[in-house]
């Protein structure tokens, strides 16, 4: 059984940076793309980053420059480390993980806030 397990998320004034955790079990984020994604309240859930089997990363235009998603094989995680946090990053964050052609898994999300 696959298991993404969040962790990191909190309140950061605006500027300040957080990193989050993806904790992954039942499967290995090498050997799958894996993600995150954030969902704000009254907005649908949407792409922020993520990293290819073969390390390639992808970021969404608002938080390029800001955002960097790593993956550590021998922990079997995923971290996004978030720098110069806008109070539009506050959102509920979640990992996920492409399994196979057409499965996803979901973490139980992690709030962060941004907020003076």
């Amino acid at each position: 059984q696959v298991q993404l397990v969040e962790s990191g998320g909190g309140l950061v004034q605006p500027g300040g940076s957080l990193r989050l955790s993806c904790a992954v079990s039942g499967s290995s984020v090498r050997r799958n793309a894996m993600g995150w994604y954030r969902q704000a309240p009254g907005k649908e859930r949407e792409l922020v980053a993520s990293i290819t089997i073969g390390g390639t990363t992808n970021f969404a235009d608002s938080v390029k420059g800001r955002f960097t998603i790593s993956r550590d094989n021998g922990k079997n995680a995923v971290y996004l480390q978030m720098n110069s946090l806008k109070p539009e990053d506050t959102a509920v964050y979640y990992c996920n993980m492409k399994w196979g052609i057409a499965t996803d898994f979901w973490g139980q999300g992690t709030q962060v806030t941004v907020s003076s």
